[in-house]
């Protein structure tokens, strides 16, 4: 069998107000079009050179519990609302191909690796809007595999897990594109606060200047390929802000990558922008 390979990755933000009517958009943008909604053709762009058979998506609501878990069902179809926000995020129709027998091979090899995982199959379990918005805004007719965010991980076991996905990938024969979705610093403004500048998305609304400034400095060093820089300080910084799901989108995408020798230089394909105080970006990883 041919060697399967990581063929393109990204950094990709989820947020519902990106899939709320175009007026909406635009008025919450002070007249202007959030650029991540650009971003996201930028992005397909990206995959349609690249031609994966199968997506990754490393899902950051998917929040488990003593178990990294690998969604393994075959088809997937429904009409979405989310619980936390349905007055603001329903109606979302959705239905893609699921990767079954790659989910097994990540269960397999993570066996093999000592890594506690498991591939679940269980067409009734909830999905989320960070798999499902990520999937109506990015995915055309490739099979979809989503990642959970085990949240009795560390660090360390989320670059573990990604390395098995790196691994069962290599085996597979497949090519694949890795989407870490999420956000950088995930802290919410508070329930009363009112935005300091009168474009949502402007970065001026991001939860705390040490956030933003600690998002820019990040996203420097992505751009540059240091995501050894990153992850040398990654407990004591991003973890703390914290990063989305603890970080556990980009770590699993990284451990995937070869996690501390990975260079793998990153493109922004959209502003850096503020969601309810969290820090947006697109970035596009070659590798």
């Amino acid at each position: 069998m041919t060697s399967g390979r990581i063929v393109g990755a990204a950094l990709v933000s989820h947020h519902p107000g990106l899939f709320q009517p175009k007026s909406f958009r635009v008025t919450a943008g002070n007249g202007r079009d959030s650029d991540l909604i650009e971003g996201f053709a930028r992005v397909r762009a990206k995959i349609d050179s690249v031609k994966p058979d199968i997506i990754v998506i490393l899902d950051t609501h998917w929040f488990t519990t003593g178990c990294h878990l690998i969604d393994a069902g075959e088809h997937y179809e429904g009409t979405y609302v989310s619980d936390e926000m349905p007055w603001y995020l329903y109606g979302q129709e959705y239905a893609y191909k699921g990767a079954p027998e790659f989910a097994e091979l990540c269960a397999e090899v993570a066996l093999e690796e000592g890594v506690i995982a498991k591939a679940i199959d269980v067409p009734t379990m909830a999905r989320h809007y960070a798999t499902i918005n990520i999937v109506n805004a990015l995915v055309n007719d490739e099979k979809v595999m989503s990642v959970g965010s085990c949240q009795t991980a560390s660090t360390k076991n989320y670059l573990e897990m990604g390395a098995v996905l790196g691994k069962a990938i290599k085996r597979s024969g497949q090519t694949v594109v890795l989407l870490a979705s999420g956000a950088l610093s995930h802290k919410f403004r508070n329930i009363n606060e009112a935005p300091k500048h009168p474009r949502i998305y402007h970065p001026d609304n991001v939860s705390s200047e040490y956030n933003r400034k600690s998002d820019y400095r990040a996203i420097e060093h992505l751009c540059q390929g240091k995501h050894a820089t990153i992850l040398e300080k990654f407990d004591s910084e991003y973890k703390k802000l914290p990063w989305e799901a603890w970080g556990a989108h980009y770590l699993q995408m990284i451990g995937a990558l070869g996690g501390m020798k990975c260079t793998a230089v990153g493109t922004p394909l959209s502003e850096y922008e503020n969601a309810h105080g969290t820090g947006n970006i697109h970035i596009w990883f070659e590798v």
